[in-house]
C-alpha cells in the first residue's frame, strides 16, 4: 500500500517562506515522478511543480517559477517544496502526487496540507 504523508503546512505572513515535505512509503520511490499541486478555495486543483524520477529535471507553473523549488531525496524517500516570497494568492491546500514512470494510471495522492498566507 503506497502512502504519501505530508508535513510542513501552516500560517505564514506575506513575504515569508515555508517548506513542505512529502514522505513516500510502500513503493519503489525511484520509479515515480513526483509533483506538487495546490487547490485554492473555490478553484480547481492546479499543478505547481514536477520533478522526474531521477531528480534531474524540474518544471514549474508560471505562478510559482522563481519562488518555489521542488527537490527529492532518494535516501529518505521524500519530495520537498521550498516556497519563498509567499503571497496571499499562494493560500491553498497543497498535495503531492506520485505517478509511476511506466504507467501513468498508477498514481497516488497525499492527504493535503493547508498553507495560509496572511498578515
Amino acid at each position: 500500500q503506497v502512502q504519501l504523508v505530508e508535513s510542513g503546512g501552516g500560517l505564514v505572513q506575506p513575504g515569508g517562506f515555508l517548506r513542505l515535505a512529502c514522505a513516500a512509503s510502500g513503493c519503489f520511490f525511484s520509479s515515480y515522478a513526483m509533483s506538487w499541486y495546490r487547490q485554492a478555495p473555490g478553484k480547481e486543483r492546479e499543478l505547481g511543480a514536477t520533478i522526474t524520477s531521477a531528480g534531474d529535471s524540474t518544471n514549474y507553473a508560471d505562478s510559482v517559477e522563481g519562488r518555489f523549488t521542488i527537490s527529492r531525496d532518494k535516501e529518505k524517500n521524500t519530495v520537498s517544496l521550498q516556497m519563498n516570497s509567499l503571497t496571499p494568492e499562494d493560500t491553498a491546500v497543497y498535495y503531492c502526487k506520485a505517478v509511476h514512470i511506466r504507467n501513468s494510471r498508477n498514481y497516488y495522492w497525499s492527504q493535503g496540507t493547508p498553507v495560509t498566507v496572511s498578515s
